[in-house]
């Protein structure tokens, strides 16, 4: 007697199985340990390139990564505010609020806005200490000099001509950080030995 074995057809899977369980591996992949990463600094010292570099890094180590761009809170987030004392500091709250958010949903959120008053930083750092959310200072520290020569957007420029006035760390105040978490000079450094300094110190805090 011969016996025959019949060999099932593989039935597709369905789109919307496939398609969860493919988040379901993209979520495990994922490192979810939040914190912010606040870089604060002059004009063109290099905030926004450093964030970017880092954050690069750290998304292809799996980790969710949002970096808060300053223009693009005051385009979105920050319209109608100006630059006087008052609404710098309602601006940095702004950003605090979000970043902090982020951080306790998992993500490391890169702010490399220039947060010129101690009293801002130090208000958004409690809200993240009230919220058990890690918040890291980097200072990048470029000279005004230096940042100057650098003008990425130009504004040293106009300010010099007498085009724009209130500008941070020429004639508007910067209150430089007196013990932030990293101090960075850029000039002596490129931006990924920058970045790579930032995920050192967020290794060494067992955030990365």
């Amino acid at each position: 007697m011969t016996t025959t074995h019949t060999t099932a057809a593989t039935e597709p899977v369905p789109p919307a199985i496939a398609i969860a369980a493919t988040a379901v591996d993209q979520q495990e992949n994922h490192v979810t340990t939040g914190a912010t990463v606040w870089l604060t600094g002059l004009p063109s010292a290099g905030k926004t390139t450093i964030a970017y570099e880092l954050a690069g890094r750290l998304k292809a180590e799996g980790h969710l990564v949002e970096v808060l761009d300053g223009d693009e809170i005051r385009e979105f987030l920050s319209a109608g505010l100006g630059f006087s004392r008052e609404d710098r500091h309602t601006n940095v709250q702004r950003v605090g609020f979000l970043a902090e958010l982020l951080a306790r949903n998992g993500v490391k959120a890169l702010v490399p806005v220039i947060a010129p008053y101690a009293e801002s930083r130090d208000a958004v750092r409690r809200r993240h200490q009230e919220g058990g959310s890690a918040y890291l200072e980097v200072h990048v520290a470029t000279p005004v000099e230096v940042c100057s020569e650098r003008d990425v957007k130009g504004l040293y420029a106009k300010q010099a001509a007498g085009e724009l006035s209130g500008l941070t760390g020429v004639d508007d105040p910067y209150e430089e950080p007196e013990s932030p978490d990293l101090r960075i000079e850029s000039q002596h450094q490129s931006v990924r030995e920058s970045a790579a300094a930032v995920h050192a110190l967020l290794t060494e805090r067992g955030l990365a």
